[in-house]
């Protein structure tokens, strides 16, 4: 599998195997994590995947697997993501710097209406959009560097069907 589209934060996928879903999440759960270096849980007709504590580093992915039944056995949709605790921490950086833009933009414009200085609000939105560009770079890097266990993950699943 290759992850060319640059754009995707969380690549996705679909496939089929034979095997009923009852048979396939039964795979997942008889995994031992010491050989493969892959961690499962299953929730219902969820599957998480995870790199063990001993090969994990700050970026690494997790895959989520939701299997569904058909006709001819199952249908499995996988989505890989960040650590969800990685995730969280991204996304509470965005929204303080879009509420620092936001929050700065209003205060140059109260200034400029009341014909005070804009100077310090102004470096600040410059500021925020400066730092929202490296948080964008920082991602692309932890994908970048994540890769390599979202194509383990993958042939695991794939060795699974």
């Amino acid at each position: 599998m290759t992850f060319q589209n640059k754009i995707a934060l969380r690549p996705r996928f679909k496939l089929s195997s034979n095997k009923t879903k009852a048979e396939f999440l039964t795979e997942f759960l008889q995994t031992d994590y010491q050989k493969t270096g892959v961690y499962s849980s299953v929730i219902d007709a969820h599957i998480f995947l995870k790199i063990t504590t001993k090969y994990r580093n700050f970026w690494s992915p997790q895959l989520h697997l939701e299997v569904f039944e058909i006709e001819s056995g199952c249908r499995i949709h996988g989505v890989f993501g960040p650590n969800p605790r990685l995730w969280t921490f991204f996304m509470f950086l965005h929204f303080l710097v879009a509420g620092v833009f936001i929050g700065s933009g209003i205060w140059s414009y109260v200034n400029w209406a009341l014909d005070k200085s804009i100077s310090i609000p102004v470096f600040l939105i410059f500021a925020m959009i400066i730092l929202w560009i490296i948080l964008y770079f920082a991602g692309s890097l932890g994908k970048d560097k994540g890769k390599e266990q979202m194509t383990l993950l993958y042939d695991f699943t794939i060795s699974r069907i």
